[in-house]
């Protein structure tokens, strides 16, 4: 943990996003730095005219171009999506612009005297090669950085939700699946075992398959959505079990047979449904909706509660928890929604897939 509390300061640097400025503001002055190399002669003497600060103008502009045509277009578009081919050719393409465009400046206004005198094509070639060869080396060093990068932000995330993850299991065990609760299905269990034996296996067997998926299948990085279902079932017979005027259903639409989600993603929702939906006035109900379509899961919590309870804030800790991990498991690709009314509490989550 103190590894994410307290991170390398040189790596927070490269890769968090309230640093942008700063990068930005250092690599113009790098860039600068280098191109300032067309104000001196071979001697070392310094020459501020017209001519050499339009060359210095024209060398940041292609510099900047080349780099800035890699980090947000080229290496995103085709390099981090295994399209080394078309990256490549893209990347040749930019580099014998880049060097025509240095070699027009070097013969416009370095050199302004060439300019219009007769320049052997062999010259020409050479000039060209050995930018196309400095320039690609910038190239090939600017890729090196991103993928470095990207492979820095990967493992950060992967040991932020390895961390997340272990929380977030601690904190449901503790909460949910309690001495309390355990105690509670034992006792009906034991109740039931001369009224009802036939319910009271029921119980148990529930509860061993509940407990079975925390402390086995929840353990891993993904599970089947039939195996979150059950457990969500499971979850809910016991808690039927328990009182009399409650009510719950589950629909399932389009094919989940395939579909992978992380472990506990929903139980959080129904948890805290529960906790919220007991009205004393009538039937209390949690309606669980799971939809699969245009390669999206939808899921749909949808809970009542009493008058009392709908003036309070429903949600919480808890929920501030489930969309941390929602952030670090799917970053940009889902919408959480929560809606709350003074007898009806609703959230809806979509993913992409």
């Amino acid at each position: 943990m103190n590894s994410l509390t307290n991170p390398n300061p040189i790596l927070s640097f490269w890769g968090d996003k309230k640093y942008a400025v700063h990068r930005h503001i250092l690599l113009q002055l790098f860039i600068l730095l280098i191109s300032s190399s067309v104000l001196f002669e071979d001697s070392g003497e310094l020459i501020l005219s017209s001519s050499r600060l339009i060359t210095l103008l024209g060398y940041s502009f292609v510099v900047n171009l080349i780099v800035y045509a890699n980090v947000y277009f080229l290496v995103p578009r085709y390099l981090f999506k295994d399209k080394l081919l078309k990256y490549v050719l893209f990347a040749f393409l930019l580099l014998f612009f880049s060097s025509l465009l240095i070699d027009a400046f070097e013969t416009l206004f370095f050199n302004p005297d060439l300019a219009f005198a007769a320049i052997s094509m062999t010259n020409t070639i050479l000039n060209i090669l050995t930018t196309i060869f400095t320039l690609g080396l910038m190239i090939v060093g600017i890729a090196a950085f991103m993928l470095f990068r990207k492979w820095m932000e990967e493992n950060r995330r992967a040991d932020e939700l390895k961390a997340a993850t272990l929380k977030f299991e601690l904190e449901f065990l503790k909460s949910q699946i309690n001495p309390h609760f355990l105690f509670n299905m034992l006792n009906n269990a034991s109740i039931l075992a001369d009224e009802d034996p036939e319910m009271a296996s029921q119980i148990l067997v529930k509860l061993d398959d509940l407990l079975c998926y925390q402390i086995n299948d929840s353990t891993r990085d993904k599970v089947y959505l039939d195996a979150d279902l059950a457990f969500l079932r499971d979850f809910l017979d016991l808690e039927k079990t328990r009182r009399d005027e409650f009510q719950y259903s589950i629909s399932e639409e389009g094919n989940l047979n395939s579909i992978q989600v992380a472990p506990l993603l929903f139980i959080p929702f129904v948890e805290n449904a529960i906790k919220h939906n007991h009205n004393h006035e009538g039937v209390s109900y949690v309606w669980l909706s799971f939809i699969v379509y245009n390669n999206k899961l939808k899921f749909v919590c949808e809970n009542s509660v009493s008058q009392e309870e709908g003036q309070k804030r429903v949600g919480g800790l808890g929920l501030a928890n489930i969309q941390r991990r929602l952030d670090l498991l799917y970053k940009d690709n889902y919408i959480l929604e929560q809606t709350k009314t003074d007898t009806t509490y609703t959230v809806n989550l979509e993913l992409k897939l």
